[in-house]
């Protein structure tokens, strides 16, 4: 039997169309890209979480000659959160990108490795995450939760069940 699963989101036509706190949250985003280690690829990511706290912090992207070992900007932000503020659980990410070659018009989403990371971080503080999602400009797109980029987890449901 043939099922669905319809992912839920928002897309607007520009960060102008966005609330204030989410513009502020995108543009720290931005300034994260120039944190970005990117020589190989020269596709730079920028990311910013907000805190349940309001503190905002944010990361970059890391690249390694040896490709697996490249830390993407979604877990350095997250990483820098939770070692920041263990307890606090995080509201809303914020995340962009920018290629040397030309503008990036689309905006970015979670590589399947992040979405997870991601998604563990609101099963631990039973808190959904925000994502706001755009490139150099163009489209932003806001998914209210991570889960509804990842609709069939790895998660603890799976471990109780072996």
């Amino acid at each position: 039997m043939y099922q669905t699963c319809q992912i839920v989101f928002q897309r607007y036509d520009s960060a102008a169309a966005l609330s204030s706190d989410d513009q502020a949250l995108l543009a720290a985003a931005r300034g994260a890209l120039a944190l970005a280690y990117a020589p190989y690829s020269h596709f730079r990511v920028g990311a910013a979480a907000r805190l349940s706290n309001g503190a905002v912090v944010g990361g970059a992207n890391f690249e390694n000659a040896a490709y697996p070992m490249c830390l993407c900007a979604e877990r350095s932000t997250l990483a820098a959160a939770v070692s920041q503020h263990p307890d606090t659980p995080i509201v809303a990410l914020a995340i962009t990108a920018s290629a040397e070659q030309q503008p990036l018009l689309v905006p970015p989403t979670p590589c399947g490795a992040c979405r997870q990371v991601l998604f563990e971080a609101e099963q631990k503080f039973d808190q959904p995450i925000r994502l706001i999602l755009q490139g150099d400009g163009g489209p932003v797109l806001v998914f209210e939760r991570v889960g509804d980029l990842l609709p069939f987890p790895f998660d603890a449901e799976v471990l109780r069940s072996i």
